[in-house]
């Protein structure tokens, strides 16, 4: 069972972490373009097993390195008549790129991902209202519940609050395979090892995923796509995965004078399961993004929405996100 005393510890020293960074540094615009945003997929079944990030196309300068450190509360809600989820959970990760050569990179990724009580009810009630957005039968349960219900595999899971969810290590390796000054195309693979020693989501299993990576810009626009596919040998806790899963991204960022930033991007992961329920159709996610930048650092601040499934998305999601480069 987690100590809620330490992961309250953590959290101040993440925020501490950030503040300490970014207090000296003066508000000037830095040469560098740190690409698409900084996050993983949230939906239920894709964010606790590996799925394709949206990467920029361009390679780092010769031996740039760039740290990142961010965060994730997401609030998952689903409700059918073949499973039904509504938990909290957050996510906090850490990693170090590097561009070994001028066409080889670099990066080793380490997350964890938990059942923390977040209160995003709060705020999900509040957006939807405000809107005038469904609640899709969530005002009739009770608020920050953490309970799974999965019949058709015996899954029935009450008050995890606490419990790890996925506890992964991530290498990514890519080459350039066309490197011009607007536009360049990137391949990469990623392995992944997922452990989670006890507890309802025990697990331990390697995946492994290919991707192209393919990004244009033109003044103040930049854009980039992802298309790649992931292969489960060994699939995770719960339910039965598919093998072979395939996802498509798509990003836009619009420069500011001066530091800031807007971001659009849109996730598109295919149904990761083959139970007879929405957890076997597509997930789709909308992230809005902002991006300060200091001159060798940003700060970036996401917010992810599910659209068209309802059942197999993050109903909302916020993640805050530092990354440094050297």
């Amino acid at each position: 069972m987690i100590n809620f005393r330490n992961v309250t510890h953590t959290g101040s020293l993440f925020i501490s972490g950030i503040t300490i960074c970014t207090a000296s540094a003066p508000a000037a615009t830095g040469p560098q373009d740190f690409g698409p945003l900084k996050t993983y997929a949230q939906s239920p079944i894709q964010s606790t097993s590996l799925s394709p990030q949206l990467r920029s196309g361009f390679a780092l300068p010769v031996h740039g390195k760039e740290f990142y450190l961010n965060t994730t509360a997401a609030s998952i809600w689903a409700e059918t008549d073949e499973y039904r989820a509504d938990y909290y959970q957050s996510t906090f990760s850490t990693g170090l790129m590097w561009q070994v050569t001028p066409g080889w990179q670099l990066e080793l990724d380490a997350s964890w991902r938990v059942a923390l009580d977040t209160h995003l009810d709060n705020l999900t009630f509040g957006f939807h209202r405000m809107f005038g957005i469904d609640l899709n039968g969530r005002e009739d349960v009770p608020r920050h519940s953490f309970d799974i219900s999965i019949p058709e595999y015996g899954v029935e899971y009450s008050d995890f609050k606490g419990e790890t969810l996925t506890r992964t290590v991530t290498l990514y390796s890519g080459w350039q395979l066309w490197d011009q000054p607007n536009e360049a195309l990137s391949l990469g693979a990623s392995l992944y090892y997922n452990y989670v020693g006890s507890g309802p989501f025990h697990n331990h299993n390697f995946e492994q995923a290919l991707q192209l990576n393919y990004s244009y810009h033109r003044d103040r626009h930049r854009f980039h796509t992802l298309l790649g596919g992931v292969y489960r040998h060994h699939p995770a806790a719960l339910i039965p995965y598919n093998k072979l899963t395939y996802a498509a991204a798509a990003g836009w960022q619009y420069q500011f004078n001066g530091p800031h930033r807007f971001l659009l991007e849109y996730h598109f992961y295919e149904g990761a399961t083959e139970a007879t329920s929405a957890l076997s159709q597509p997930s789709n996610e909308v992230l809005i993004g902002y991006r300060y930048h200091f001159p060798t650092s940003v700060l970036e601040f996401i917010l992810i929405e599910n659209v068209f499934n309802m059942d197999n998305s993050p109903d909302v999601a916020i993640t805050l996100g530092y990354r440094q480069r050297w």
